[in-house]
């Protein structure tokens, strides 16, 4: 398919890299945080999607819960092990006992069995919630692809695609990371605190107040490096992005560049950007390299502290040696959920706004619906009629102004017109891509609106200027005209498309398979590819816009009488471009400012001497004045 290869960047994981104390701030770091701005009222909307599941998110927070408690009680339990072994030491060495080893081992095999619980059930809870998030994900996105189907044309012309494919792919997927990691990191990471914090306390309220300090100390140190840091961060970001874009610009374009001898301004402005990268990727790493280094600091401190508070303690026989150890592994792991908490809350605004974006585009106005009893012919004569159509693509403005014309069964016509006329719109309405304002569009008698879109789409063959082809084989780009067809079907209208031939001196002939941007074939090969998908269509209607001025002489010729083999028979509307190629039209439209100011025959409208007879020799002299400058 020809379209765009941007790709937005993925979200990133709620999972937080880890240095020796545990999680990096600076992972908390970069591009500003998107926020709703209807938070309460999207996040409503997101929880009635997983109404359906209430049982299985309950059980999810359940087993969340149950596997922290399980793995919070570990520490204290093999403190309980440090002490039973210190005090056997001390009493071996004191010849009063022995080493109580099977105490010991009992001890070690419990808190085996609690480890080996909390990770069954913290596997438990998070096959459960992915199973959640797939199936909601899964949802959404089926959702957002039958809307797509039924969201007016005007949408597509107004929506950069990029944008489109950022909703069904960046915006869900951060649904169902969220959804996947944060809903029970948070339950988790909450439960953690609270339970670190109530055994730090019933092993030592003294300690516990001293450890604390450690965390807003930490948490200020950070802030004070983030600060001088975060400029840099968002300045390497941004030349990060110029650098990138300038490669692609000057990849895409190097022939442009290298005819123009543009290498060397393109390398100055490559070294201008790759400078200020580096300089800034420098600082930034810089004030990330000491991060670290001084919250260790500070940590250590802190432990320093606790060791202290603890031996004096212990020798007071307030607390036991196994639980100064228990303590040191409890405040290792108290700053890892806060930081988590702080980190999700940021997801959290991102997905919310995410899911906003997603709503308001499930939200948003549809195609007016199909008539309940619509008309079927069981055989289309092809006899179009224009009442006084109006239309604009905006309230207020209007492209189509009182456009009436009668054409009659198998009449070839054209409509011509300098751009922005309106010849393309008079084809899209024609097709019921866009409905009229006013006035009708009929079909054999019959108000457009009368039959389904799919049947008014299915009596017209387009062959477009703009030629859309898919990366797949030949085969499969000329069946999609008629999904049913059979092969040799296919090879026939490539037969009549006059593009037999080429596809048989291909590698794999029909099974040749297009590259993403079709530019294994010509231009006039690919328009001759389109052709052939009409042909196999065999619609009783034909819309053409002409395609011939980009191809060599000997394809135009092809084109051209693979064109005049389609239209025999059927009532054909041709957008005219080169007012020489529409001679033998039966009919021609004159269009401008949205109006028909002429309508006749070829020689007719010459014959007036008018806006037609303007048009049509304009073109000759213009050849004729680029003949001259090229002799």
């Amino acid at each position: 398919m020809n379209g765009s290869n941007h790709k937005e960047p993925k979200p990133q994981s709620t999972a937080l890299p880890r240095g020796p104390m545990g999680p990096n701030p600076h992972a908390m770091m970069g591009a500003p945080v998107q926020k709703a701005r209807d938070f309460k009222g999207t996040l409503r909307k997101l929880t009635s999607y997983l109404a359906p599941y209430r049982a299985k998110i309950i059980l999810v927070f359940a087993l969340a819960i149950g596997s922290t408690a399980f793995a919070i009680v570990g520490p204290k339990i093999l403190g309980d092990a440090t002490t039973e072994l210190f005090n056997g030491i001390l009493a071996k060495i004191a010849g009063t006992g022995d080493v109580p080893f099977a105490v010991i081992g009992r001890i070690l095999l419990t808190a085996l069995g609690l480890y080996a619980l909390s990770a069954v059930l913290s596997y438990a809870q998070g096959w459960l919630m992915t199973d959640v998030a797939i199936e909601v994900t899964y949802k959404l996105r089926r959702q957002m692809m039958e809307k797509i189907n039924r969201m007016p044309f005007r949408y597509f012309d107004g929506t950069p695609h990029g944008e489109a494919l950022s909703l069904l792919t960046n915006d869900v997927d951060t649904i169902n990371q969220t959804l996947n990691q944060s809903l029970t990191q948070i339950i988790t990471s909450l439960v953690t605190v609270a339970g670190i914090l109530a055994m730090m306390v019933i092993i030592s309220w003294q300690m516990t107040l001293v450890a604390l300090t450690i965390v807003p100390a930490s948490m200020l140190v950070v802030m004070l490096i983030i600060r001088q840091s975060q400029r840099f961060f968002k300045e390497q970001q941004d030349y990060l992005g110029h650098v990138n874009g300038h490669v692609e610009e000057m990849f895409g374009g190097h022939l442009i560049v290298k005819a123009f001898n543009g290498e060397e301004k393109s390398i100055a402005k490559f070294n201008e950007y790759n400078n200020t990268l580096y300089g800034s990727a420098w600082k930034s790493q810089f004030f990330s390299s000491i991060m670290m280094p001084v919250m260790r600091l500070v940590s250590n401190l802190g432990y320093v502290a606790v060791v202290i508070l603890g031996g004096w303690l212990t020798i007071r026989k307030a607390i036991t040696v196994g639980d100064i150890q228990a303590f040191i592994q409890y405040i290792n792991s108290f700053t890892q959920p806060i930081t988590q908490l702080a980190n999700i809350s940021n997801v959290l605004q991102s997905t919310v706004a995410a899911a906003e974006r997603v709503f308001e585009f499930l939200e948003k106005e549809e195609e007016t619906p199909e008539t309940a009893s619509p008309v079927k012919l069981e055989r289309v004569r092809g006899h179009v009629e224009f009442q006084d159509v109006q239309f604009g693509y905006e309230p207020g403005k209007p492209v189509i102004k009182g456009f009436s014309a009668e054409i009659q069964p198998g009449q070839r016509v054209a409509i011509v017109g300098p751009t922005g006329a309106g010849k393309t719109t008079i084809v899209k309405l024609l097709m019921r891509f866009y409905e009229v304002d006013g006035g009708a569009i009929r079909i054999d008698g019959h108000d457009l609106r009368e039959f389904t879109r799919a049947d008014v789409r299915a009596m017209f063959g387009m062959v477009l200027q703009d030629t859309w082809l898919f990366n797949g084989t030949i085969l499969d780009n000329i069946r999609y005209g008629r999904e049913d067809a059979t092969e040799e079907e296919v090879i026939a209208a490539a037969q009549a498309a006059h593009v037999d031939h080429f596809i048989r001196t291909l590698p794999e002939g029909y099974r040749f398979v297009l590259n993403e941007e079709v530019t294994n074939i010509s231009q006039g090969q690919k328009q001759l590819l389109t052709i052939a998908r009409a042909f196999l269509a065999n619609s009783p209607m034909l819309i053409l816009d002409e395609a011939t001025s980009s191809v060599d002489t000997h394809t135009e010729i092809l084109i051209q009488k693979a064109m005049e083999k389609l239209m025999r028979g059927r009532t054909s509307f041709i957008i005219a471009h080169r007012l020489s190629t529409i001679q033998n039209a039966d009919l021609i439209l004159v269009m401008r400012d949205g109006n028909i100011v002429e309508q006749g025959t070829h020689a007719e409208l010459l014959a007036k001497g008018g806006f037609y007879a303007d048009l049509y020799n304009s073109q000759f002299e213009r050849v004729e004045e680029l003949e001259a400058v090229s002799v």
